[in-house]
């Protein structure tokens, strides 16, 4: 008889990188082919963990169909297994991530920021429950990816602009002490975001570079082509506007081939006059 012996940890940071590349379905496949022993509890979670995470990524930025049963299958199986503390905080960051994912948008797919016409007492239990999860992190990586999750939170949820940065420079310093270039990806496109709200193009340009860099590095196909985007809006700024169109328009048709919905939305818009990075409109 032939025994198979699989590394999960390995096979799980391969369908996260097939994840980041928008292969959603291709990552799925794997880890649902997957199938550890009863008894091997570490691997059976870290399947489910990672093939919740992959759904979540592509209802979020593919707008594939609704990540609630990789979230249930995950729920089920940490209430029958032992599961240890890593492996459940790390299922609170996914319920975390999911629930802001969730705050910011209509039922009907449009985003919903700020926070007019929004229960206040739902943006405060988010509020408290990721100052929860952050408290109670492992490690200095995953805290800095809450503190980014409570960057947009802060100025997506409570339109509070002032407050944001300092919680991505959090994220930005754990991303780069810790060689997540994903989380250095998420922290320098949000404080680029506000150095150029404060009309910064410099520090702007600079901090957007990074987050580029960042984002190829880590195989982030869709956060690679909307930091592209964001040189556009450089370009519409420095009064380059048939350069910021071209570059728009790349982005735009590269975005709508490989199913990245939300980036091609983007780019539709910046061409029809919108700026990606404005501030949140509060709704009446």
């Amino acid at each position: 008889m032939t025994t198979t012996h699989t590394n999960i940890p390995a096979l799980c940071d391969a369908a996260t990188r097939l994840a980041l590349g928008l292969h959603f379905d291709a990552a799925l496949q794997i880890l649902d082919a997957t199938v550890p022993a009863a008894e091997d509890t570490d691997s059976r979670i870290r399947l489910a963990l990672t093939a919740a995470d992959v759904a979540d990524r592509a209802e979020m930025a593919a707008g594939a169909g609704s990540a609630d049963p990789r979230f249930e299958d995950l729920d089920l199986l940490l209430a029958e297994l032992d599961a240890d503390e890593t492996s459940r905080w790390d299922a609170d960051w996914l319920h975390l991530r999911r629930a802001y994912s969730q705050a910011i948008r209509n039922p009907d797919g449009p985003y919903r920021m700020g926070p007019h016409g929004r229960d206040p007492e739902e943006a405060r239990r988010l509020v408290e429950e990721a100052v929860r999860v952050q408290a109670a992190a492992p490690d200095d990586v995953r805290r800095g990816w809450v503190s980014v999750c409570r960057g947009w939170i802060t100025d997506n949820v409570l339109a509070d602009r002032d407050a944001a940065p300092a919680l991505y420079e959090v994220g930005l310093d754990a991303g780069r002490a810790g060689k997540d270039d994903v989380l250095v990806f998420e922290g320098q496109r949000h404080l680029g975001d506000h150095a150029h709200d404060d009309g910064d193009l410099v520090d702007a340009r600079e901090r957007w570079r990074e987050s580029a860099a960042a984002g190829a590095r880590a195989g982030h196909v869709g956060g690679t082509l909307s930091q592209t985007l964001l040189l556009a809006v450089l370009l519409r700024d420095e009064d380059d506007e048939a350069g910021a169109r071209a570059v728009a328009d790349v982005v735009g048709r590269w975005a709508a081939e490989i199913g990245a919905r939300g980036v091609a939305a983007q780019a539709e818009g910046f061409l029809a006059g919108v700026d990606p990075t404005r501030a949140p409109e509060e709704e009446e």
